[in-house]
Formats: C-alpha cells, structure tokens, sequence
C-alpha cells in the first residue's frame, strides 16, 4: 500500500505541473511556438505517400507487366474462391451456351444449410444450440435476407481459412526465429491498432473494386490475433512433452506436425473463434469495397436512414455472430474421445453422409419448387416499420429528457474536456508522456513514447489528435467507471459472475457497427452519439478484466485475511484490489483500444477526429491521408499500451506475482 501511495503521490504531482503550465504558457506570446506546431516543421508525409502509391498504379514497372497488373492479378485469384462459394451458397452458376441462351444452376437450398448447422450442434450433442441456430436462421430466411447472409458466409469462409492457415504459418515462424518475432511483434501491433478506414483506399487502388480488395484488408485486420496466439500457445508447451518427441527421434517437421500442434489444438482453436470475430466485425466496412452481402444491407440502410430496416440486417448480422462464436467455442472445447469398438463407415461418418443426401435431395426437388431455394415473398416479414414506429414513439415522447441528458453531458463533461485538451501546447503532451515514460521503465520508454507522440505533430494532425484523444479519454473514463464496479460485483457473487458472463460473451460477438444502429435511432449524431456507442462497445474488457483479475488473487491470501480476522469490504479493498490492479489496469488498456477502432467508426454518426479524415480520404481517392491519420491513431494507441504493459509489468514483479 506504500508502494501504491508513492505512485499516486508522484503521479499526482506531475498531473498538477502538466495543468498549470497548460494554463500560464498560452497566455505568453513568446510561447507561440510551443502551442501550435511551426508549419516549417510538419513534414509532408501525407503527400509523399500518396505520390508514392500513384506512382505504383501508374507508373511502376516489372518488366514484362506493371506493378498494376501484378495486384489486379493477384485480386482475380482471390477473387475465384468468392465468387463460387457465393455461387454455390447465394446466386448460383450461369452459363453461357452457343445458342445465345443461358443456363442457371440453382445454389443449394436454404433447407439443406439450416440442416447442416443443425447438424454441426447435434454433433456437438448440445441440443440447445441446434434450436439457437435453426431460430437464427430461420429468421434470416422469413425476413428476406437470405440471399445477403449467404454471401456475407461466402466471403468470411474465405477470410476465415486464409487467416488461420498464414495466421499458423506466422506464429510457427514467429515461435522458431526470433528475428521474425521481433520483426512481426510491432507489425501486428501495428496491423491491429491502425484504422481499418486507413487503408481502403490503397487496398482499392491496388486490387480493384470487388471481394478481393474486401478479403485483404479483412485479413489484415483478423489475422493478427491467430499468429499470436499460435505463437504464445506454442511457447507454453510442457518441456516434457518436447524432450519426450525429442527422445522417440522426431525429426523438425514430425516434432512440430506430431507432437506441438496437436498439443495446442484446443489453444489454437481460440485464435480461431478471435479470427471469425474479427473477420464478422468487418462485413460492414469491407461491403463498402465489394464484399456486398449484410455489411451492404446495413450501410445503404444507414446512409438512406431507413433506420428500421438497417437494424433489422443487423440484428442478423448480430445472430450469425453469436451462431459461428458458440459453434467455435463449442468445438475448441470439445476433448477428443477414445472407442475401443469397432465402427464401421456409416457409423464413422453418418453426419457426412446425412448431410450429402439431403443436400442433393433438396437441390434435385428444388428444381421444380423454387420454394425450396427462395421463400414466396407472402411467406417473408419486414420489421422496419414496427422499429421506425418505436423511434417515432421515443422522439415525440422523451425528446425533452434525451436532449437534457445529452445537453448535460456536452456542457459539463464533452466541451470543456475538448477546450482543453485544444488548447494545450503540444509540447507538454510530448514532455509529459516522456516523464512518465522515463518514471516507469526508463529513458528508452520515454523517448520511444515521446517520439510517437512527437511524429503526430509533424504530420499536421495534431488538432485532430487531440480531437480524438480528448473523445477517446471521456469514452474511457466512463467505460471504466461503470464497468470496474461491475467487475467488482461479480466478482464477489457467482450469480452475479454467470449472469454478467452472458451479457458481456453477447456483447463481444456484435459487431461494432450494430451499436450505431440504436445510437442514431434514439440520439441522432454527434460527438454525444460517438460517447454512448463507444462506451457501449468498449465496456466488456473493463468488466471481464476486473472479475478475472480478482478471482485469480491466490487463495492462500484470501484465507490469511480471513484467520486475522478481516471483514469481505476489507479483504476486497486491502489485498484483492491492490493484487489484482494490473489485470485492471490491463482491462483499461483493453478497453482504449476497443475505443480507438470504435472511434474511427463513429465518424459516421459526425465526430471531427481523426476517424474523419479516413473517411474524407475514402472519399476524395486520398491515400496518403487516410494512411497518415491512420498512423497517428496506432501511435496513440501503442503509446499507451506501451505504458500500461509497461507500468502493469513493473507492479506484478514488485507484487511477486511473476
């Protein structure tokens, strides 16, 4: 408790310092220099990158083909695995004949696909999930987004099987050299922290309009986190288990095909499920590029206001997520069995053999009932009159008590936060980051940071930085307000703890788009908007981090407490909180990040960060811009993650919990 006090005490000093000079150095002219940042000074990233990505579509060279010609290529090829799962599972195949005539092969019927999901549950031998998933497809179909959802499957089985086999691939590589680990570290921190709006554009001009350009910028967002875990799973294997591979003579390849894969499966199936999330969570942004499917429905639906209806793809949307995460988790869980008896095929393989025949059962009826390929509209319901209706109802009725509550929070919390993080020198921010920096873990930390925070300033982008740091600040500060207690309560009650559980599982399978559908519904756009979706986004690692970091404290500590005689308030608020404090403080980490690549989003619902000029340079062709702004959100990004680590490292080894 020393230890922490003196950390607050310092801390508390250096805050204090940092807003005292925020307040005297503006009113001293000859301080000008230190406010704004000189124009002689910014650096002309912005342009020099665009010129360099023009240059590569329009100029460069390989020879025999342009550099042009190379990535339109390389966009066909990974165009050729889309367009036939949307073929076989959506649109179907036409073909051309001599005569001038065409022929349609029908896609499989929506009966067989339901069947196979199903069929993946009963396999599971978990009987509510199979009724979860024939409702949430079932509703699919009778709400006429059938056609949508199966392309938007189409274009995620892709994603999904490509980012898990170079995903394993990167983290098997990461795990043998460290060399690459140390290149491909910063690399995904990078891939991970930077606006998915940032690079659009050049994925546009690089592959063209269509599903590959929406596959590469998919992966780039979704691949990272299984060569991550692949890469920790494969770290963590028992030396036993080696040295036992190590002893029967496996050669590299056995010891890794036989022995360390197998023995990381159930791990690795959990970049899996983070693979399918992540992937889910782009239909939105890649449909603006080609992908089509529900991410389209839900766009359009955005930008014409047809509120009802965008929320009714959403909800779809939102139901395939929480279909693939329960079916992934399901079968990361599931433990292999051993059966003595024989068994022969059919035994072996009866889901297969089921499934084939009802697929081409109903594909062979389907070609005289075209029910069995596309509902009779009679049959199909629309909802978006019903959700309009209920928007309507909430404007008329609470308009007063919605614009009091979102009038308080923009005149006592959102402005005066944002007049000041504006008018505040740039220069403080770099010093401070710097000092604490160099408090935590050096001056290595502290230039690292103070260089990252330095470079936003050259770009230009610093009015626009701090834009987003002063949104990103209040978004965090209130996720953390309500979640930590949250945390803290369930912590305490396991009723509590499982009934959270759901909520928040629930919560980390929506996609981030879906929480602007009811935003704009009920509180139209705005900076206040921005606040309450990405509060809502960002709260589940505020809640989930706090509940695990306290239920990991060792019970021998717990059981100490309680022999000497301590109340439950007091165990809570002696030793649980201050032993689990950097897994809390990890949590608020956590939920920065989730903030930041919610943020970018946000822009639009109308906020002026830095999300904006992705979107004005999607807009304008503006590869260069979108990529510098991008860059200064993963800098802001990383500067605090890095500090956080830096600092939640320090305080385990101080803590003896390492």
């Amino acid at each position: 408790m020393n230890l922490l006090k003196k950390y607050s005490q310092s801390t508390f000093f250096f805050i204090l310092i940092f807003f005292i000079l925020s307040i005297l150095i503006p009113k001293f002219s000859i301080f000008n220099y230190l406010i704004e940042f000189p124009n002689n000074f910014k650096l002309p990233i912005a342009k020099n990158i665009t010129f360099i990505t023009k240059w590569l579509i329009e100029d460069a060279s390989l020879g025999i083909f342009s550099f042009k010609e190379l990535t339109r290529a390389i966009g066909s090829i990974l165009d050729i695995p889309s367009i036939f799962l949307k073929g076989l599972l959506a649109t179907g195949f036409k073909f051309e004949i001599a005569s001038g005539d065409s022929i349609l092969i029908q896609p499989l019927s929506w009966i067989s696909i339901i069947f196979i999901f199903v069929m993946i549950g009963v396999w599971l031998k978990d009987v509510s999930l199979s009724i979860f998933v024939a409702i949430s497809f079932f509703y699919v179909a009778l709400f006429d987004l059938w056609q949508s959802t199966m392309i938007t499957f189409s274009s995620i089985i892709i994603a999904v099987i490509i980012g898990i086999i170079f995903g394993t691939l990167l983290g098997i590589f990461s795990f043998k050299f460290n060399i690459i680990n140390r290149i491909l570290t910063p690399t995904f921190d990078f891939m991970q922290t930077m606006p998915v709006f940032a690079y659009l554009v050049p994925a546009l001009m690089l592959f063209g309009y269509g599903p590959a350009a929406a596959l590469i910028v998919t992966l780039i967002y979704a691949m990272p986190p299984m060569a991550r875990v692949t890469k920790n799973a494969l770290d963590q294997v028992n030396s036993e288990i080696v040295e036992l591979g190590q002893m029967v003579g496996c050669s590299t390849f056995q010891m890794l095909y036989k022995v360390l894969l197998p023995t990381i499966k159930p791990r690795v199936m959990l970049g899996v499920n983070q693979v399918i999330m992540l992937t889910l969570n782009m239909v939105i942004i890649a449909s603006m590029i080609g992908a089509g499917g529900l991410g389209y429905d839900v766009w359009t639906s955005l930008k014409q206001l047809r509120i009802g209806q965008g929320f009714e793809a959403g909800i779809a949307i939102t139901l395939v997520a929480i279909v693939l995460d329960r079916l992934s988790q399901k079968i990361a869980s599931r433990r292999p069995t051993y059966e003595h008896k024989e068994i022969n095929f059919f035994q072996k393989y009866k889901f297969f053999i089921v499934s084939f025949f009802v697929i081409i059962i109903t594909w062979l009826i389907g070609q005289r009932y075209s029910f069995f390929f596309t509902l009779p509209e009679n049959l199909t319901f629309s909802s978006g009159r019903f959700w309009d209706r209920i928007i309507d109802y909430i404007n008329i009725n609470y308009h007063g008590s919605i614009s009091l509550v979102r009038n308080f929070f923009f005149i006592y919390l959102l402005k005066p936060f944002k007049f000041f993080m504006l008018s505040t020198p740039w220069f403080l921010f770099v010093f401070l980051v710097f000092i604490i920096g160099l408090k935590i873990k050096g001056i290595y930390l502290g230039l690292q940071c103070s260089i990252l925070v330095l470079f936003i300033a050259l770009t230009g982008f610093w009015e626009k930085a701090m834009i987003t740091v002063y949104l990103i600040g209040v978004c965090v500060f209130l996720a953390n307000i309500i979640g930590i207690p949250i945390g803290i309560i369930a912590s305490q009650n396991d009723r509590v703890h499982k009934i959270t559980k759901v909520i928040i599982d629930t919560f980390q399978t929506l996609p981030a788009f879906v929480y602007l559908i009811p935003v704009i519904m009920i509180f139209s756009v705005g900076d206040f908007s921005a606040m309450i979706a990405v509060v809502l986004y960002a709260i589940v690692p505020a809640i989930r981090y706090t509940d695990n970091g306290i239920r990991q404290v060792p019970e021998s500590y717990i059981d100490v407490a309680t022999t000497a005689g301590c109340t439950k308030f007091q165990i809570l608020r002696r030793i649980q909180l201050p032993l689990s404090l950097p897994d809390i403080m990890l949590g608020v980490n956590q939920t920065l990040m989730m903030g930041l690549s919610m943020l970018v989003i946000t822009a639009l619902v109308g906020t002026r960060d830095l999300g904006q000029e992705t979107l004005i340079a999607l807009s304008k062709v503006d590869p260069g811009r979108g990529i510098t702004a991008g860059i200064c959100v993963a800098f802001i990004a990383i500067t605090v993650d890095r500090l956080i680590n830096a600092w939640s490292n320090n305080r385990k080894l101080e803590l003896g919990l390492n």
